[in-house]
């Protein structure tokens, strides 16, 4: 699996709204302003100096809330005077100066944007915006249903973004998986002993979410088989950013670190599960010069 495959299989990501996802420190949109490759983030409220026009994204009236920029410089040597000068003239200089612009905002949005004219301020005033930024240029587009459906992408979080790697997940250390026979299952009692040659010849994994598995080989979706898996007694917490470190080439460090920690003569305490289901609770112990499972409690 890869970093945007993990985190869309997550519910909070996988069900989040066009609008939650906008509202994510995470939120940055690849794109292209002229030649140059691009970022779209989420930028500050614009304040009050701003050019406010009138487009429409196909059919559909927007307003655009453009701050000062050197990225325009026509435009921004008569921007202290703009209010004094003819409207046909201003948008003309406009459309020449922000036609690469006015490109990335229709790629983005999947419509044909249009310049219709200056926007109103009751129009400007009014509504609800997405505050961006692309390299030097801030703005303020109104956020209607298909701005957001269109901008609003798991694809576009930032698997980067410290807040975002920094959600932590349940992790628990799956050290045996084997097929039980159900009535020898159902007649597990305390100090009962199940051997687990598994452990120290066969790497451990780690089940993260229930959703995951990390191997030495990367990470994969955690397929529950009906077989009866021996894990670490407590869940800990795992980060995402350490998911997606795996899933881009570190999982076999991931691993190798927990197998660092196994200490075989520590009093480790394990589960026996099946199903999602608790069988039974126990310690991990040591029967002639074999690793065991030795039954403590019957049951979750």
């Amino acid at each position: 699996m890869k970093s945007h495959e993990i985190l869309a299989a997550l519910p909070r990501w996988a069900k989040a709204k066009p609008d939650q996802i906008l509202d994510s420190p995470a939120f940055a949109m690849p794109c292209r302003l002229g030649d140059e490759a691009m970022t779209m983030t989420l930028g500050a409220v614009e304040g009050a100096d701003t050019l406010d026009l009138a487009l429409l994204f196909g059919d559909e009236p927007h307003v655009l809330r453009l701050s000062r920029s050197p990225r325009f410089p026509e435009l921004n040597k008569v921007w202290d005077v703009r209010s004094e000068i003819p409207a046909p003239i201003l948008l003309a200089l406009v459309e020449k100066e922000c036609g690469a612009f006015f490109q990335l905002l229709e790629n983005a949005v999947r419509r044909q944007l249009r310049l219709s004219g200056l926007a109103d301020a009751d129009a400007a005033a009014k509504g609800r915006f997405l505050h961006a930024q692309v390299a030097d240029v801030s703005f303020s587009l109104t956020r209607t249903e298909s701005v957001a459906s269109a901008l609003g992408s798991v694809r576009y979080l930032d698997i980067a973004n410290p807040a975002l790697r920094a959600e932590t997940l349940a992790e628990v250390v799956e050290y045996a998986a084997f097929a039980m026979p159900q009535p020898d299952m159902s007649s597990i009692a305390v100090g009962d002993a199940i051997l687990l040659p598994e452990i120290g010849s066969v790497p451990p994994r780690l089940v993260v979410d229930r959703r995951y598995v990390v191997e030495k080989a990367g990470v994969m979706p955690f397929e529950d088989d009906g077989r009866c898996r021996v894990v670490s007694g407590e869940p800990r917490a795992t980060t995402l950013g350490e998911l997606f470190d795996a899933s881009e080439g570190d999982a076999a460090a991931m691993v190798a670190k927990v197998e660092g920690e196994f200490d075989a003569n520590a009093p480790i305490q394990l589960k026996l599960v099946q199903g999602g289901r608790t069988v039974a609770r126990g310690r991990l112990d040591r029967i002639g010069e074999q690793n065991a499972f030795v039954v403590e409690a019957v049951g979750a």
